[in-house]
């Protein structure tokens, strides 16, 4: 690829993201529009008041001045601590690849340009492979300056990662002390439990806390099976009940034959009301007998202490490990109900399920990636099948098709991925959306990262080779020949598939259409229309940190990469501020927890190029340039040991330090019993219609309903004698 073909690219990317930024202008000033792109003011000011005024259908910057304009406390109230961690994130990436485009323009691109004694061409008509490493003769003198960029880019990146790390933790710490009385503080999760045949989950939960926790034990609260699959069961089994009572048999005719023709669920309400009317309402020991069934053993205990709570969530309550497993239980709004009342122990399996099918998955992509590759090496493809010749030889439909169309195709297979690995998070069985938006983060993570940069860079070799690697001890020397020759491709990933994204992220295409399909089609009211959308965290860190990875990598062996990275971090900073401010709805905050993973894969990254960048030395012949990287190979990894002793702990559980002391302070200001009375409350379980959760008898009650009938029964015998 020359130069010619990734301008191409550039200008078609950046002619793409002028049409529809300025469409996004124009589109967010529509009053139809606006539960599209003011989503998140809506739910918080519920007010669709837009100005009419001829200004609404010209294009207009405003957006960016209030972007860049909100400042970080406005962010954290806005969209929560997740939101803050994502614009550091970006803040983050634009400092360190700032250091890291000076230095590699002013040092390493000359260099790489004048590597060998040759007749350069003009500068539009030169290989990109010109400005890379691969350009450096073996035996170069000049490759300590690529070992001194290295040396720059790792200390800085380890500098501000510190920062950032420390930073956030403070943030960490001070959104925990300073927020209101939070429920899951006092709560935890206890699945497993044990089943017993001579009393219902209920009671086993309360017998087991009482006895064991008895001077923090407060309530606990069970889960019921619930859901349109197991509400329609629990209407067929009331249907054959009334059909067994041959009492009713003239009554339940009419009903059931209506409700057989294809009738809604509403006919079994209607034979419960004419079953009523006859017998006088329901038996109050067939409705505990009905709740104890719909019981799983699975409950919410809540305690009178978070420290108490914390202790009980920590520590294994049995002998046996498969037995009462307790958690931090989620926050009210963050629970995934959906997965609560899956058996603990199918877990495991679940886990090696989805692994399995990750993998699958991943094999499945080859196709797509290595038919990319294809196209980015046309003219090794031409030897091979010399028909391809005839098509290619338009030089503009050349340089579309290997500085455009390879990435444009990689960026629409990838849209099939988050949705697939959300759908593979759900199955694990994760009790919170924040902890499946978490494991969903990582599993497009990793896939990308195989996918985007790893297999591309092993299918681009085998075309280009046109041979396989014979074993494993050949792949860092594979690596090091492959990803120089690869960058070019990488650079081009980064027009597409960051610039415009962007720019459909910012316009929303799929809610627009959804918008013009309800409004103009359908006809539905403005109340009607959805416009709850919460930040894509699975889909956006995972590309934010793919491209970190891509720069860090790259950054020595093909530094013409970085200004256009450092472009699309600057672009994203805004857009992503915007889209926080006017467009996602907080529904709940994983407090930070993305973090760690945009710690981890940073250093990943840069450890990764140090590897690189050792077997590019040793290809090369600089003995001096290898030894200078193993220390600071050593230095990354140890830098990442000490941040994994010191930060990551914080992100795992809350200290008891400082667990004591908001129950203190809670004690003193004596809200501790108002927080008691809204703990129930708070774990509703939503699903639950209003007449199931007002028959759900408490097991304290049915004790007392036990013990009254043994009284009377008692009573009774006397009076007889």
């Amino acid at each position: 690829m020359d130069i010619n073909a990734l301008l191409t690219s550039a200008g078609i990317n950046i002619a793409l993201c002028v049409v529809l930024f300025s469409f996004y202008s124009v589109l967010r000033k529509q009053p139809s529009n606006v539960n599209v792109y003011f989503g998140r003011r809506l739910a918080s000011q519920h007010s669709r008041r837009v100005d009419v005024c001829l200004e609404r259908f010209v294009p207009s910057p405003s957006w960016i001045l209030k972007s860049w304009e909100t400042t970080e406390e406005e962010i954290l109230a806005i969209g929560g601590l997740d939101a803050v961690v994502f614009v550091r994130m970006l803040v983050f990436s634009i400092r360190v690849f700032s250091i890291a485009a000076v230095i590699c323009l002013a040092l390493v691109l000359p260099i790489n340009y004048h590597g060998r004694d040759r007749t350069h061409k003009y500068i539009p008509f030169e290989s990109l492979e010109v400005f890379t490493i691969e350009n450096v003769k073996e035996g170069s003198t000049w490759l300590w300056a690529h070992c001194l960029a290295l040396y720059v880019i790792t200390f800085s990146a380890c500098t501000l990662l510190y920062i950032e790390y420390k930073s956030i933790t403070n943030l960490r710490l001070l959104h925990i002390v300073g927020s209101p009385p939070n429920p899951s503080h006092f709560t935890i999760l206890v699945r497993s439990v044990p089943w017993s045949s001579e009393e219902s989950y209920c009671e086993t939960v309360k017998k087991f806390f009482s006895h064991y926790h008895a001077s923090a034990y407060l309530s606990h609260q069970m889960i019921y099976k619930s859901g349109k699959v197991q509400k329609l069961k629990d209407d067929a089994e009331h249907v054959c009940k009334v059909l067994k009572n041959a009492s009713l048999e003239k009554t339940c005719k009419p009903s059931f034959r209506h409700c057989c023709s294809g009738a809604s669920t509403n006919s079994f309400k209607k034979i419960s009301n004419e079953m009523d009317s006859v017998n006088g309402g329901t038996d109050n020991t067939d409705m505990n007998l009905e709740t104890t069934k719909k019981e799983c053993a699975a409950a919410f205990v809540f305690f009178k202490s978070r420290y108490a709570a914390l202790m009980a969530a920590k520590v294994l309550q049995t002998p046996n490990p498969m037995l009462w497993v307790t958690d931090v239980a989620p926050e009210p709004h963050d629970i995934y109900w959906s997965n609560i009342c899956v058996p603990y122990r199918q877990l495991w399996i679940r886990k090696i399920a989805t692994l399995v099918a990750s993998i699958a998955f991943m094999l499945v992509f080859l196709i797509p990636v290595t038919f990319v590759q294809g196209l980015t090496q046309l003219d090794k493809l031409q030897k091979m099948f010399p028909f391809l010749r005839g098509i290619f030889k338009e030089k503009i439909v050349n340089q579309v098709v290997t500085g455009y169309l390879p990435s444009v195709i990689l960026v629409l297979f990838f849209c099939a991925v988050p949705p697939m690995m959300m759908l593979f998070s759900s199955v694990e069985g994760s009790i919170s959306r924040s902890e499946r938006k978490k494991s969903a983060c990582c599993k497009v993570l990793y896939f990308t990262i195989w996918n985007v940069f790893f297999v591309n860079v092993f299918t681009g070799s085998v075309i280009t080779q046109l041979s396989v690697f014979t074993s494993v001890t050949d792949l860092p020397a594979q690596l090091a020949k492959a990803v120089p020759s690869q960058a070019t491709f990488f650079t081009t990933y980064v027009l597409s598939s960051g610039w415009a994204s962007l720019a459909c992220e910012v316009i929303q295409i799929f809610p627009l259409l959804c918008n013009i399909f309800q409004r103009f089609i359908l006809r539905l009211k403005e109340d009607a229309l959805d416009s709850s959308l919460s930040f894509p965290y699975h889909t956006e860190v995972p590309r934010v940190l793919l491209f970190g990875f891509l720069g860090f990598t790259c950054s020595i062996l093909a530094p013409l990469m970085l200004p256009f990275l450092l472009f699309y971090f600057f672009l994203a900073y805004l857009v992503y501020r915007n889209q926080i401010i006017n467009v996602y709805i907080t529904k709940y905050d994983s407090g930070g927890q993305f973090w760690p993973i945009a710690h981890n894969t940073t250093v990943f990254s840069l450890i990764f190029s140090q590897l690189i960048a050792l077997g590019v030395f040793g290809l090369k012949r600089s003995s001096v340039a290898s030894g200078f990287t193993i220390p600071l190979l050593i230095g990354t990894l140890l830098f990442h040991q000490y941040c994994r002793q010191r930060f990551l702990p914080i992100f795992k559980s809350n200290s008891a330090q400082i667990v004591i002391d908001m129950d203190m302070r809670d004690e003193h200001s004596g809200r501790m019993e108002e927080i008691y009375e809204h703990l129930p409350v708070a774990y509703n379980q939503p699903s639950l219609t209003e007449e199931d959760a007002s028959s759900q008898p408490q097991c304290d009650k049915r004790h007392e309903d036990m013990d009254r009938g043994q009284s009377s029964s008692e009573d009774m015998e006397k009076e007889g004698k």
